[in-house]
């Protein structure tokens, strides 16, 4: 597998991403020996290399994934205010983004990959348990398949502007205009992408941060990926593992509260399936995160903050 690599340069000054960097190895799934490096932030109370042994099992860890085209730029103002109020805050960046590495041929990505890879990262060579996650756009797609197959690491879910799609049903227009773009488009312009998918308006500074990791088409192949891999049909590679991740959802207890926004045309009324299908929701304070867009950690981070915080204080650890 051939891999590309961000130069450190390009993430130097970002505006609000202060944050020291974190590395991890995990198998390509190609060849045997061959490994991805992997890029996740680490901070607040029990943060840092020792942390899987100094960390008490009884302590709350949040992990916040992120989706497509952004990064773990797109949590910068959550994290310091999850920290103040004691938790520690994991923020990987999928393979093909942010400070992770990038497999130059879009074939290597699939759906079953990005799952392995988060899994490996998280669990196998970070060691994070207890968790409360909060999962949008991809992050969900990812994150929701880490969560049926190993539910004994989940404590919470909030999950914002995803879903868990199996292709027996119609995705939204503006998904389908969405995935045709990506695909024809001869430049991919990620920053201008998360802007649009933004209710407030970005700065220059914020939307070079968004394209910092790609400095050139070259290392966009995951970004370009991404929306082709989303199920859209029952027959797709991915379709059966996302239902049976479902029939696990549907039997599950661990508590998931919906915080979607109110104005994203891509998931809108997303949270509905949730409510009809998986118990975990039952009895959650439930909530719409209002004058926000698809990007909405942008748009209304102290409120997709306090949709954690409220997860934790309803479900109480043990």
């Amino acid at each position: 597998m051939k891999v590309l690599r961000t130069p450190e340069s390009c993430f130097e000054d970002l505006p609000g991403y202060g944050f020291e960097p974190h590395y991890v190895e995990v198998p390509t799934g190609d060849a045997v020996g061959e490994s991805l490096r992997v890029h996740y932030l680490d901070e607040g109370p029990g943060a840092g290399p020792d942390a899987a042994v100094a960390w008490k099992a009884s302590a709350e860890t949040v992990l916040l994934m992120h989706g497509e085209p952004s990064w773990s730029y797109l949590y910068r103002k959550m994290i310091p205010a999850l920290c103040s109020a004691g938790l520690r805050v994991i923020a990987p960046d999928l393979v093909g983004f942010g400070r992770s590495d990038k497999p130059a041929d879009r074939n290597d990505y699939t759906y079953a990959r990005h799952v392995e890879w988060m899994r490996a990262a998280l669990f196998d060579e970070v060691g994070i348990t207890g968790i409360t996650m909060f999962a949008q756009d991809w992050g969900g797609l990812v994150g929701l398949r880490l969560l049926a197959e190993n539910p004994e690491r989940f404590r919470r879910v909030v999950l914002a502007n995803t879903g868990l799609p199996t292709g027996d049903g119609r995705m939204s227009e503006a998904f389908l205009a969405w995935q045709r773009f990506s695909q024809e488009t001869p430049s991919l312009p990620v920053g201008r992408i998360v802007a649009g998918g933004c209710g407030r308006k970005l700065s220059d500074a914020e939307i070079a941060a968004y394209d910092a990791p790609f400095p050139d088409e070259t290392l966009k192949e995951g970004a370009r990926q991404f929306p082709a891999l989303v199920p859209t049909s029952p027959d797709d590679p991915a379709a059966a593992a996302n239902r049976h991740a479902w029939e696990v959802l549907e039997k599950l207890e661990v508590p998931i509260l919906c915080a979607f926004a109110d104005g994203d045309p891509i998931t809108g009324g997303g949270d509905r399936v949730f409510l009809e299908r998986a118990p975990g929701t039952a009895s959650q304070p439930h909530r719409v995160i209002e004058g926000a867009r698809h990007f909405l950690q942008e748009d209304q981070p102290e409120a997709c903050v306090a949709a954690i915080l409220d997860s934790i204080s309803a479900n109480p650890a043990g």
